[in-house]
């Protein structure tokens, strides 16, 4: 699994930056000096003047698979050819219905039935719409609080950034974007047997934990707590194209399934939902997931990934280490009156002097590399990290 290719020539980069609104970037601090990306294969990136770049990030924890698969490009380029679009609505392709029933038969028995989207953001929005549409069904249409944890981010709509932060169940079985914050022992059974008392909908995002980062299919399995649904995105297609959806019990699908036969059961969906080139592309990644063993390796490599970003202890800075599955958070002390500040310095030590790429939240350091990555590229990994930290002390 070494990439041993050279990296590829030096490519051109537009002259004007500024046309581009980037998102959740510092825009001004990216374009006096671009992190610029042209190429990926396996555990690297490329830049575009040619440097070879580690990927402790898996993307942005969606690359499970490393990059540059080619039995995912070439399921889209097969797809583009065959059927580039079919509309979602009253319509269907066969790619999307083989998909589905893929994604039940990894989920715990129970949920069964898969909605699909185009985003982790999307899937939280839908989860909580399907949430409040099924509690008027059964007649308890009072029942409409949406309760998220602290620091727990479920996307960018309007659904997802309600139930994020706020104090006051969607849940993540860890908190990965706000800084990898393991969920405690113990706890998310305990939620479970408290929300099934009250008749509250219990709802996992996994579009982080999903697909193999914990080293199951889903967290959901690992804690052995069965949620009433689970939202996914990020690893379903290893980032090749945009997808997301929810997986939902039967007892809460089939409660929408009466009425006459020619209703719309559920109003909601996208022009986008089971694109043909999405669903091609996540079957081609649940057959290397499968086929390559990628969530058991995750779950064999997980004490030696543990032991050596535990060996960061001593660094300059470091307050504390958290690590589950093949992801850990690093904390650095923030400086006076600079908060996140030695993050994002961070970021761009890791990116331009030690080609490395890392994932920050505030002055919390993710690493999160893709499943197939090597005992000795963990290693670099953590060597890297420690040039890292010390420059920013």
């Amino acid at each position: 699994m070494l990439d041993k290719s050279p990296p590829p020539p030096a490519v051109s980069v537009p002259n004007d930056l500024a046309a581009f609104w980037m998102p959740y970037t510092a825009n001004r601090a990216f374009k006096r000096a671009p992190r610029m990306l042209a190429g990926a294969k396996d555990m690297h990136y490329f830049t575009t003047d040619g440097r070879k770049i580690l990927d402790a990030a898996a993307g942005m924890w969606c690359s499970n698979a490393g990059h540059g698969r080619s039995q995912i490009s070439a399921a889209i380029a097969k797809q583009a050819e065959t059927l580039d679009y079919a509309p979602p609505f009253q319509f269907g392709i066969p790619q999307a219905f083989e998909l589905a029933s893929r994604i039940a038969e990894l989920a715990p028995a129970g949920l069964d039935h898969v909605f699909f989207c185009n985003s982790g953001s999307e899937a939280a929005d839908t989860a909580l719409k399907i949430a409040l549409a099924f509690h008027q069904i059964q007649g308890q249409g009072t029942r409409t609080r949406l309760i998220g944890r602290e620091r727990g981010y479920h996307g960018v709509g309007f659904g997802g950034t309600s139930v994020g932060g706020i104090v006051n169940v969607i849940v993540e079985p860890m908190a990965g974007s706000t800084g990898v914050l393991p969920a405690p022992k113990g706890y998310l059974k305990r939620l479970r047997e408290i929300t099934q008392k009250h008749g509250i909908l219990l709802i996992f995002d996994e579009v982080i934990t999903g697909y193999g980062r914990l080293g199951y299919a889903f967290a959901a399995e690992r804690y052995g707590v069965l949620p009433d649904m689970i939202t996914f995105a990020k690893g379903i297609t290893n980032g090749a194209a945009p997808m997301g959806g929810v997986i939902v019990r039967d007892t809460i699908h089939d409660a929408f399934m009466s009425g006459r036969d020619h209703v719309v059961e559920l109003t909601h969906g996208y022009t986008y939902s089971a694109h043909p080139l999405a669903c091609a592309a996540g079957l081609a990644t649940l057959d290397i997931y499968r086929d390559e063993k990628l969530f058991e390796r995750a779950n064999k490599l997980e004490p030696k990934f543990a032991d050596a970003v535990m060996s960061l202890k001593g660094e300059p800075n470091v307050v504390d280490i958290r690590t589950v599955g093949l992801t850990a958070g690093i904390d650095l002390a923030p400086r006076a009156e600079q908060p996140g500040k030695r993050g994002f310095d961070s970021l761009n030590s890791a990116f331009h002097d030690n080609d490395l790429m890392l994932r920050i939240a505030g002055d919390t350091l993710a690493l999160t590399p893709p499943l197939i990555v090597s005992e000795d590229q963990i290693g670099e990994i953590i060597d890297k990290v420690a040039k890292v930290i010390r420059a920013v002390a």
